[in-house]
C-alpha cells in the first residue's frame, strides 16, 4: 500500500514561493505528488511550465465559469496542442459557479459542454468546479460525457448529491473545509462517501485547513485533510492514505 498522499488539486502557480520550497515542505509532510489545474486561457502556459519543474508534479488545461466568454474555437484548438504534453493529465477546472454570477448561467453551460466534449475527444478525465450549480452540473455531464472519468473537486454538496455522483462512477475530492469545526455536511460526506471513490486536495492557496486556516495554504496540508477524514472514519491513517492515493494515481494514471 502506497504510503505517501497526493494532492490532487494545488494551483501551484498562485503561490509566492519557489516551486523547490513547495516540493520540499510536501516531502516533509508525506506528501509526494500534485496535481496544477488551469482557469483561464492566457494561464495554461504556465501551469504546464510549473508542472515541468519536478517530475512529480502534473497538470490540467481547462477555462473556469468565470471565465466562460474567454472560450473560443482558437482557445479549444491551442488546448488540443497542449494536451499532446505528456504532462497533462486531465481537462480542469471547469464547471458551473452560480455563486457569485448567474447572469451568464446559460454560456457556462455551453461551455462546460463543450470542454467535456473535448476531454472525451483528448481521452483525459474531466476535473468538475461546481459550486451552488449541483443539478445543472450533474445534467451536463450525463448529456455530454460519453468517455472521461469525471472528478468532482472541492466537492459542496450533500451525502444524497454525493450519492447521486458515485452511482455514475465519479469520484469526490475533499479538502481543507472538512477539519473545519461547522462543516457539518463535508463531515457527513467525508463519512460516508465509499473510499474507492475518495482522494484529497487543498485547492491551495485557497481553503486552508485547521491548524493554519486564514493563512496561505500549501499542497503540504492535504496531510490535515487526510488526517481529519481517518479521524471522522475512525481509520487508520496509512490505510485512509494508501486508499486515496491509489485512487488519485489511478484518476489522473500518474
Amino acid at each position: 500500500m502506497k504510503d505517501y498522499l497526493i494532492d490532487t488539486h494545488a494551483h501551484i502557480d498562485m503561490l509566492e514561493i519557489p516551486v523547490e520550497e513547495i516540493i520540499k515542505q510536501m516531502n516533509e509532510y508525506g506528501v509526494k505528488k500534485a496535481v496544477v489545474p488551469s482557469v483561464e486561457a492566457g494561464l495554461m502556459e504556465k501551469v504546464i511550465e510549473t508542472s515541468q519543474r519536478d517530475e512529480n508534479l502534473w497538470a490540467m488545461i481547462g477555462i473556469y465559469p468565470s471565465e466562460a466568454a474567454s472560450y473560443t474555437t482558437e482557445v479549444e484548438n491551442k488546448m488540443v496542442e497542449l494536451a499532446k504534453n505528456p504532462k497533462v493529465k486531465a481537462v480542469g477546472e471547469i464547471g458551473l459557479d452560480y455563486y457569485w454570477d448567474k447572469s451568464f448561467a446559460d454560456l457556462q453551460k455551453e461551455v462546460f459542454a463543450k470542454q467535456i466534449k473535448l476531454a472525451n475527444r483528448l481521452e483525459l478525465p474531466v476535473v468538475v468546479h461546481d459550486r451552488d450549480a449541483h443539478k445543472d452540473s450533474y445534467d451536463i455531464l450525463l448529456e455530454n460525457n460519453k468517455t472521461s472519468d469525471v472528478l468532482f473537486h472541492c466537492f459542496s454538496g450533500s451525502v444524497e448529491f454525493m450519492r447521486e455522483c458515485v452511482k455514475q462512477g465519479w469520484y469526490i475530492a475533499l479538502g481543507g473545509v472538512v477539519t473545519f469545526k461547522n462543516a457539518v455536511k463535508m463531515k457527513d460526506v467525508a463519512r460516508e462517501v465509499p473510499l474507492e471513490k475518495l482522494v484529497l486536495e487543498t485547492d491551495s492557496p485557497y481553503l486552508t485547513p485547521v491548524p493554519y486556516r486564514g493563512k496561505t495554504n500549501y499542497p503540504a496540508y492535504v496531510k490535515f485533510v487526510a488526517e481529519e477524514i481517518a479521524k471522522i472514519r475512525q481509520m487508520p491513517l496509512d490505510e485512509l492514505t494508501g486508499i486515496t492515493t491509489e485512487n488519485a494515481e489511478r484518476f489522473f494514471k500518474i
